[in-house]
């Protein structure tokens, strides 16, 4: 565990189609942490450094790309629909295979990319309970067709040979505050949620859901 003076980067991991919430529950929850955590810090990294479209025309600028990104604590990969590219983007899935296991993180849809990667083989995971649209099966259903030995867990968070995968949509918050708490410690985390007046929101997640953890 890191002290508060000691710094930590979140690479956050985007392609054409993430949903915009994913975005803004990671990068957006790690700028507001930095002001009690000067030296927390985000960037953006996708297959190729600059503009990226989201989900629903929003467009913003990866800061890095696969080749050249700067060291990361940890890599969260966002979902959205793009991912149903990236399970067979080589560049993608070479990227992540790349790095080690507590070096991997998901959110929503993105544990399905990790699928593909064969990160999640053998482990428990999670991801968005619920299908969307024109989705025919959920998302926790698909998961265990792209990896046959991962187990799927509906909950909040699980936490299963450093990989840590969390469900869908708006739960990328809890998502970023128990990486910020893997890093920093669970009282940094709380602070960062009362900050952000999300403590309440968490605790009922918690209960709700659970986090499956080591």
């Amino acid at each position: 565990m890191k002290q508060p003076s000691e710094p930590a980067r979140l690479g956050i991991v985007l392609y054409e189609g993430v949903e915009p919430i994913d975005l803004g529950g990671t990068a957006g929850v790690v700028s507001m942490a930095s002001r009690m955590l000067p030296h927390l810090s985000s960037v953006l990294v996708a297959e190729q450094a600059g503009p990226v479209r989201l989900a629903g025309g929003v467009t913003v600028l990866a800061e890095a790309d696969f080749a050249t990104c700067p060291p990361c604590d940890v890599f969260v990969v966002c979902g959205g629909p793009g991912w149903r590219e990236q399970i067979a983007n080589a560049a993608m899935l070479g990227f992540l295979r790349s790095r080690a296991r507590e070096q991997v993180a998901s959110v929503c849809t993105g544990a399905l990319i990790l699928a593909a990667a064969g990160i999640l083989d053998d482990t428990r995971a999670t991801t968005r309970r619920r299908a969307a649209g024109s989705e025919a099966t959920s998302p926790l259903d698909t998961l265990r067709s792209l990896a046959p030995t991962t187990e799927p867990e509906a909950a909040l968070i699980v936490e299963d040979r450093g990989v840590v995968t969390s469900g869908g949509v708006s739960l990328a918050i809890d998502g970023t505050l128990y990486l910020i708490g893997r890093i920093y410690g669970t009282d940094a985390r709380d602070e960062v949620a009362r900050l952000i007046e999300y403590d309440r929101a968490f605790e009922a997640n918690r209960r709700a859901l659970g986090i499956v953890g080591p």
